[in-house]
């Protein structure tokens, strides 16, 4: 696979830890799951410093811990012919949709010493992607009872992640850029029925760059995680 990376300027200087971002284009979902597992043994071994991977996914389902089988609205045979595959997947959550024109981000980082805990974990995800969102104009709101952010009552990001032995994160978090919402419609998105989904595209009325997208969340993680952005 490629692997470009998407740079932010910072000071080098500064008492932060490093981040390798990587943007790896289109990347199959199992392809992603290897990747993933491979540097979470090299993070864990701390061979390579935190990581940030970006990433597209084909159209894919992935059904996580909390998931309910019925939450997939379509049979195996009508998922073959509209090219989705359906994973089984070790992160928490239920049931989502991942597909082109989503931003999918996958940080593989060692949460010691200061932030073994999955509550905050995930709030602060969801702090940079409202950071992020704040970029472009929008209000990036949480749900209460729920993981996720909302954009005036609409769910723009989903997040659901893994945290194997030695506090060491994988999976991540998907951000609606300019996904067509349509292919929703095959799940119950996270297993809320009563929510519609949206994208940066439907709230801002036009398809922003996908650089300028992940140039805002690379910014907004930096600053959320106190890390240091590097070219590896």
């Amino acid at each position: 696979m490629e692997r470009a990376a998407t740079r932010t300027p910072v000071d080098p200087t500064a008492d932060a830890r490093p981040l390798d971002v990587r943007w790896l284009g289109q990347v199959p979902y199992q392809d992603a799951l290897d990747l993933q597992a491979s540097l979470v043994v090299e993070r864990r071994a701390n061979s390579v410093p935190d990581q940030l991977v970006f990433l597209e996914h084909p159209h894919v389902i992935t059904m996580g811990s909390s998931s309910s089988e019925g939450h997939v609205l379509l049979g195996p045979e009508e998922l073959r012919e509209r090219g989705i595959q359906l994973f089984e997947v070790g992160r928490g959550g239920d049931v989502t949709y991942h597909g082109p024109g989503q931003l999918v981000g996958y940080p593989v980082l060692d949460l010691k010493p200061d932030r073994t805990d999955l509550h905050r974990y995930l709030r602060d995800l969801e702090d940079v992607l409202i950071g992020a969102l704040g970029a472009f104009g929008l209000r990036g709101e949480r749900e209460p009872g729920f993981t996720g952010v909302w954009v005036g009552g609409a769910k723009i990001a989903a997040i659901g992640v893994r945290v194997s032995s030695g506090w060491i994160t994988s999976h991540g978090f998907a951000l609606n850029v300019s996904t067509d919402l349509e292919f929703f419609g095959t799940v119950v998105p996270c297993g809320i029925t009563d929510r519609r989904m949206t994208s940066l595209e439907k709230e801002l009325g036009r398809p922003p760059g996908p650089d300028e997208v992940r140039r805002a969340v690379v910014r907004s993680f930096a600053d959320v995680f106190d890390r240091v952005i590097v070219t590896n």
